[in-house]
């Protein structure tokens, strides 16, 4: 019998079925445990004998052409490897215009040129929760930037400024040595290796080298999340950011995501999750997604012409950001994990950090701190990513927990009516991934004192082992916000320090700032 997933995925162009069952292979390895760990990064005690071609090579060109073309504009001499073609995809990028004035700072492109990067753009945006608040908000994620000419034009600056690129190459394995590293890559031709400095992994969530670090751990939550761009629907102009209409149905809470596209209306189905082998597939997602779709957007399904189908699942590890354990090689993007566990894909988290990544890596590379300690400097623990951990848990249902079905909405309801009374400079951060100690003391304090037993309903649920971790990671926001505060004291004691404690201090400087939320 053909299921509606089938039946609609087959009017779009190319076999998108087998590429949602591809992927729910994958997702089945990850709930069976059964992945096979990589082993592409061997650790050799000779010297290189080649001579070095690259200071970096940068595997994954999707996030990777930003910060390649970052440093290349810097003078280092980079290699760019891509699997396919470097081209982006047709669906939009949501992200704000403040958020893109990286690019001008940067010098990466001009205003001009970020203006004619963006696709669409719509205000304001809701935030709504089952027999709870609608919110409103403005300039959040609410900019579509069109991937395939961003990255065209990256790709151009980075081919301007020296920058050496190699499409359809895939990367095999990596090689540590003492004075270098080779990395062996796949083309059409066949092998070949490339000698470098730097090695950066920017190959995204499924990446070889970050799963080889991980040692096959099983991931602490996941994100699964399905939807489509479609046209047909009624004429909306505005957004949701973060919706539910629904109470709790089969261990799972359901979010919503609706926004205007260039070509139609885009529309997200996701939900947090274990990778508990009861959980569901991509394509039940998907059933669940055209049987609600239609209430939510009040839509009938014959009424829509799909443009295009979007799917995946997004594994998020505590242990984050990924910290590898071999000299010469640092993660960076989805590969390090460095967004929170509530947000999925990483363009944002990227460009947030892009200019303390560049500027941490020339560093490393210039002053040759390039062992594995050195490296994890650029990617230190931040309690501001790690306190969001509590608010993933307290939006996912164990397979085996028992809550009221509207629980979640009800917490939720409460924690965004609070933030919305403490106003813009509490809930923007928070919306764009940005935990700041002034803004959740506000918030958990208001929604403990005005809403004590939705409060008190998060212990049961969450645990009490997880509450205590949290306490550590809110103990460590205190500090790095305190240390955040005195970086005009550290600026000026760096003069004083020889060159390596110059580099560290700085890492640290910015694992503060970036750690408490004081860059945004």
């Amino acid at each position: 019998m053909t299921t509606q997933t089938e039946q609609f995925l087959s009017q779009l162009p190319g076999d998108v079925i087998t590429g949602l069952r591809r992927a729910d292979a994958l997702w089945d390895q990850y709930k069976q445990g059964t992945r096979t760990i990589p082993s592409v990064v061997q650790e050799s005690s000779e010297p290189l004998t080649l001579e070095i071609q690259w200071d970096v090579v940068i595997c994954g060109g999707t996030l990777g052409v930003l910060l390649g073309a970052a440093l290349t504009q810097k003078g280092w001499r980079v290699a760019l490897v891509e699997r396919g073609p470097l081209r982006g995809r047709a669906q939009e990028w949501n992200i704000s215009r403040r958020e893109l004035a990286v690019f001008t700072e940067l010098g990466l492109l001009s205003a001009a040129e970020v203006e004619g990067a963006i696709a669409s753009e719509y205000n304001p945006a809701r935030l709504s929760f089952h027999k709870g608040i609608d919110l409103w908000v403005e300039d959040v994620l609410n900019v579509g930037i069109d991937p395939i000419n961003l990255l065209d034009k990256l790709k151009a600056k980075f081919l301007a400024t020296g920058g050496h690129l190699l499409e359809y190459t895939a990367f095999v394995s990596a090689t540590i040595h003492p004075n270098g590293a080779t990395v062996t890559v796949k083309q059409q031709e066949g092998e070949r290796s490339l000698s470098t400095r730097l090695i950066v992994d920017a190959m995204g969530h499924f990446s070889a080298i970050a799963n080889q670090a991980r040692q096959g751990q099983q991931p602490d939550a996941v994100c699964m999340v399905v939807g489509t761009c479609a046209q047909g629907f009624p004429q909306n102009d505005t957004g949701d950011l973060f919706a539910s209409f629904t109470p709790i149905q089969d261990q799972r809470q359901y979010f919503w995501e609706a926004f205007p596209a260039r070509d139609g209306r885009t529309t997200y189905l996701f939900t947090y999750l274990d990778a508990d082998p009861q959980r569901p597939s991509l394509e039940d997602l998907f059933e669940d997604y055209w049987r609600l779709l239609p209430d939510y957007q009040n839509v009938k399904l014959t009424d829509l012409t799909l443009v295009r189908a979007l799917f995946g699942f997004f594994p998020c590890y505590r242990h984050s950001p990924l910290q590898l354990p071999w000299d010469r090689m640092v993660a960076v993007g989805d590969s390090s994990g460095n967004q929170s566990p509530l947000s999925f894909g990483g363009f944002g988290a990227m460009l947030r950090h892009l200019p303390r990544l560049t500027q941490g890596i020339s560093a490393a590379v210039q002053g040759d701190y390039l062992t594995h300690p050195a490296l994890a400097l650029l990617q230190p623990y931040q309690p501001s990513l790690s306190v969001t951990w509590l608010f993933q848990t307290s939006m996912s249902v164990g397979v085996d927990q028992t809550l009221a079905a509207n629980q979640i909405n009800e917490l939720l309801a409460a924690v965004f009516c609070e933030m919305e009374q403490l106003g813009t400079p509490v809930l923007k951060p928070f919306l764009q991934d940005v935990v700041q100690l002034s803004g959740l003391v506000q918030t958990l304090g208001r929604t403990t004192i005005y809403h004590p037993l939705t409060t008190l309903k998060v212990i049961p649920q969450v645990g009490v082992g997880a509450l205590l971790e949290w306490l550590v990671h809110f103990v460590s926001l205190v500090l790095y916000t305190i240390l955040g505060w005195l970086t005009p004291l550290w600026r000026v004691l760096m003069p004083f320090l020889p060159p390596p404690l110059q580099h560290t201090l700085q890492c640290w400087i910015d694992a503060w700032i970036y750690g408490a939320g004081l860059d945004h």
